[in-house]
Formats: C-alpha cells, structure tokens, sequence
C-alpha cells in the first residue's frame, strides 16, 4: 500500500463493517452502521487540519485553547449511495458546504455517465472530501475528481467503505495528489465489476431498493437485466 492509501484499522470500525457485509443486515440497520462508519472515518480523515491558538475564558479563568486555523471544508457525495455518508459527516463539521455529483454505471461498458453536477460557488476556497461508500473499478471516482478539479479547490480527499484493489489502481494513478481512505481492502472486482467480497450493492442496502427477480428500470427508464448479486 502507498502513502496515498489509508486503510483504517480501528477495532469499532472493523465490527461495524463485518454487520454492514452480512447479507441479513436489516435496510435500518444498514443505513446507520453506512453513518456510524462515515462518522468514524471522517474523524480520522480529518486529523491533520491545521490549528490554532485562540484566547477564551472558562467559567474558572482564562486560557489559550486550541480551534481550526480557518480552513473551510466541502463535502460532494457521488450519488446517490455517497449521500448515505453525508450526514455523518455534517454531524462532525456542520459548516460544510455540500456539492452533489451524479454518475450512473452503463450496465454494458460499466463506465461511469454523468447527469448531474452542482458544487458551491466558492468551492476554490475548500479542502473537498469526495464520498462514496464503494470504489470498484474507480471509474465514478476518477470522473467525479476530474469534474470537481475543474473548479480548483484547494485539495481533494477521497473517502470510501469498501474498495477494491482495482479502484485503488485506477484512482491512484488518475488523480496521484488526492488522498484515498477506506475502512477496508477487499480481494477483487468480479466478472460484472461488483467487489468481493464486499456488501453488494450499496445504494440499494441504503435505501432499500433490492429487486426482485432479474430486472430492474436503470436511470434512462430501460429495463435492464441484472448480473447475479456479489455479496
């Protein structure tokens, strides 16, 4: 693993994702360890913030104590499955602005198509922090840092649940001054590019939107015939 690469290794973190994995894992449950998680690695993600000193009084007397040097921060989820991690991060640093990037995966070429972009209007003033729970082949992401660079923030960070080692590849080499963290390494993409072992499919377990049988309507409103879950 490079120095681009976190992997966290923190005990709650690691029970709360063995739950998320389980095929068993209520729709409920699922969306609040997606949070719990987020909540976890934004902590840790945002360690290195700078501080500084400032001059408050305490009910006992005065002190120097310690505050973020002014830098200001953006969230931007992928959607629609990086919203799940978004309140989370909200939770920690309520004066975020938020940005919104939608990409679909083409079920035939499983490269990423853009339908929607929206970011602050100062966002060349923010440290950005990209979300989105999966980083399979790293094709979403990839696009959704190049779209953001367009509007030259100040840096860009890269939050994940679970990635694959060939999104990690792809993201890597793509974008070699964003920061990647993730909660887990997983094995491989299988055949239709879904992680494993990883959860199956994310924004479905947020939100509840698992099929039944073999077909499902993608975002173009065609009827598409589903790959085999990857669990």
């Amino acid at each position: 693993m490079n120095n681009q690469v976190t992997v966290f290794d923190h005990p709650l973190m690691q029970h709360k994702l063995a739950i998320l994995r389980d095929e068993n894992t209520s729709t409920k449950e699922f969306r609040e360890l997606i949070s719990e998680i987020s909540m976890l690695m934004c902590y840790e993600a945002t360690r290195d913030l700078p501080l500084q000193d400032v001059n408050i009084k305490t009910p006992m007397a005065p002190m120097v104590a310690k505050k973020i040097a002014g830098r200001k921060l953006a969230f931007v989820p992928i959607l629609r499955a990086g919203c799940g991690m978004l309140d989370a991060m909200l939770t920690l640093v309520p004066a975020a602005k938020v940005g919104h990037i939608g990409l679909y995966r083409d079920e035939v070429t499983h490269k990423p198509v853009e339908y929607y972009n929206k970011l602050p209007g100062d966002i060349e003033e923010r440290d950005v922090f990209v979300l989105d729970p999966m980083l399979a082949t790293g094709g979403s992401a990839v696009d959704a840092i190049d779209i953001i660079k367009r509007s030259n923030p100040r840096s860009i960070k890269f939050l994940c649940i679970i990635a694959a080692p060939e999104g990690i590849e792809a993201l890597s080499k793509a974008h070699p001054d964003v920061q990647i963290f993730c909660a887990a390494k997983d094995e491989k993409l299988n055949e239709n590019c879904y992680i494993l072992p990883g959860l199956g499919d994310a924004g479905d377990r947020i939100y509840g939107t698992d099929v039944v049988g073999e077909v499902s309507i993608d975002k173009r409103g065609s009827a598409i015939k589903l790959p085999a879950k990857a669990k």
